[in-house]
């Protein structure tokens, strides 16, 4: 095979050719990788939170930007939606089985990039 063709599935052995543009796991990776995506997929890593607690972990993120993610990952299966049914409803978010597979190798990412940096500049 040719450095940098596109395999085929009988190669590879996947279900998906992830460099072709209409690959359903490319829009996957998307929202994975996107600005706010890996942000909420890491806050979530530790516990489930309530929306509130998810915009105040996540410093910058608007609150449309927000739901919007949080939406895309709902719909993907990483992250599950649990709504309870009081007045007002109390809505949490955690990771699904598949979302914690996934922000796995996130968390360890950030976590190897964290120990490179040279300490905080801090004032005198």
């Amino acid at each position: 095979m040719t450095e940098g063709a596109q395999l085929t599935q009988a190669e590879s052995g996947n279900r998906y050719e992830v460099f072709h543009t209409d690959c359903p796991a490319r829009d996957l990776v998307d929202h994975v990788t996107s600005k706010w995506g890996v942000w909420v997929l890491i806050a979530l890593r530790s516990n489930d939170l309530r929306f509130y607690e998810l915009r105040d972990s996540i410093q910058g993120i608007s609150e449309k930007m927000l739901a919007q993610t949080l939406r895309a990952l709902v719909q993907d299966g990483l992250v599950r939606r649990e709504v309870e049914p009081t007045t007002p409803p109390q809505v949490t978010y955690g990771l699904s089985e598949f979302g914690q597979d996934v922000s796995e190798p996130l968390t360890d990412m950030f976590h190897r990039i964290t120990q490179r940096l040279p300490p905080p500049h801090r004032p005198a």
